[in-house]
């Protein structure tokens, strides 16, 4: 397939009535029905929103707009929905359902329930959405209306959820720290094992990963042949779309001197949606910084920091962590043992567990520069380390995964 061509999307359903909007991708043969008007519009009765069963969906807001919202998208999904206006209200319902959403008028939970699965907000409520969201535990953040289509999925399949893989988000601690190289050798291990694995470029800024793998020339689609990507994703046609190299698949930036083309947050979702069910194991190169944090780590199953064995990396990792979703975490140290600076007073410090160690190779920096990353991916310290950063996704990396 040619690297510029798109891949072929579901068209605009705005004409049928059902929610627009790019966004992710649903178990295979989703049908989206029609969406109604508003719950509590005349001719509707909103008691049939509150089902007896524990199959409906909880959404805990005041907020008539938040509500409005959600009504539709939860419509589009075939569920019901119950509202409750504060957290008390919902708390006897909280634990039954089939998932729990809570706007962002809500600032805190009832005693000993369990942490909502999305937190659900407007466009231009900015960043103390994400702050919210890790104070109340949430493990996705849904900013309406763009991110409508990719909740209505979301939401199906929390109600008959499929198989998919595990994401591990990689960033560094402070710049220079190393993450790509260590994303990169991740990948190749898992790969190695027999797994089905992607990688993906997450800083438009880094100059192209795949110039690290030697790969500018490899076909297949980048970064700004997907931004225009609405509606569902269909996850083989993703895989068989993306280049290869080092026995994975890799969504990079191109390795160009033009400006990165920006890459809608909902588009991004619904394509790392897919890439959850298209691969076993999604290694996620996130970069630095608050925006890609959002963007990337949030739809992570596990982020692991590379972080230098120094107290100026320790102090900016202690920053950077602060913007984290709730998700487990680890650090990876980059230094040699027996450094001033060891693994557990960095773990002390930043309060994270130390998961492995970066080797310190000669020659990493002009072999990041010549694209021979893979070449020292294949030695005895670089796998050992791969390794331990495996054992961090437990048992949810297996051979022999969706094909």
């Amino acid at each position: 397939m040619s690297r510029h061509q798109l891949i072929p999307s579901h068209p605009d359903p705005s004409h049928s009535g059902a929610v627009s909007g790019p966004l992710g991708e649903g178990p295979p043969g989703l049908s989206r029905p029609g969406v109604p008007g508003p719950v509590g519009a005349a001719g509707v009765d909103g008691d049939a929103w509150l089902p007896d069963g524990g199959d409906d969906i909880l959404l805990v807001t005041s907020s008539t707009v938040l509500r409005a919202e959600v009504e539709r998208i939860v419509a589009a999904a075939g569920a019901q929905l119950r509202v409750a206006a504060t957290a008390a209200e919902g708390g006897r319902h909280w634990d039954g359902a089939a998932a729990v959403l809570v706007g962002s008028d809500i600032r805190e939970l009832p005693p000993r329930r369990r942490a909502p699965a999305v937190l659900v907000g407007l466009d231009g409520e900015g960043d103390s959405l994400w702050h919210l969201a890790a104070v109340l535990g949430a493990e996705r953040v849904a900013v309406l209306p763009d991110a409508a289509a990719w909740l209505a999925d979301h939401l199906s399949r929390s109600r008959s959820p499929g198989p998919g893989g595990v994401i591990l988000g990689v960033t560094g601690g402070c710049g220079g720290a190393g993450a790509t190289t260590a994303a990169i050798w991740i990948a190749q291990a898992a790969a190695g094992l027999g797994a089905r694995v992607l990688l993906v470029d997450g800083d438009p800024w880094g100059g192209g990963l795949e110039l690290a793998l030697a790969a500018e020339e490899n076909p297949g689609l980048r970064w700004p042949d997907l931004s225009e990507a609405r509606g569902s994703i269909d996850p083989i046609q993703l895989a068989d779309s993306l280049p290869v190299a080092g026995g994975f698949s890799f969504l990079s930036w191109p390795a160009s001197r033009e400006q990165p083309v920006p890459v809608a947050a909902a588009a991004t979702a619904g394509i790392l949606d897919a890439a959850r069910r298209g691969y076993e194991l999604v290694v996620v190169d996130i970069g630095r910084g608050a925006d890609p944090i959002h963007t990337f780590a949030w739809d992570c199953d596990r982020i692991a920091m590379v972080v230098p064995a120094q107290l100026k990396a320790a102090v900016a990792a202690v920053r950077l962590l602060q913007e984290f979703p709730p998700v487990e975490a680890a650090l990876l140290i980059r230094g040699k043992s027996g450094a001033a600076l060891d693994g557990p007073l960095i773990a002390e410090a930043i309060g994270l567990p130390v998961q492995g160690r970066v080797p310190e190779l000669r020659g990493v920096a002009g072999a990041m520069e010549s694209g021979r990353l893979l070449e020292l991916g294949k030695r005895r310290a670089v796998r050992h380390f791969a390794a331990s950063v495996l054992d961090l996704l437990g048992d949810g990396l297996a051979p022999g995964g969706p094909e």
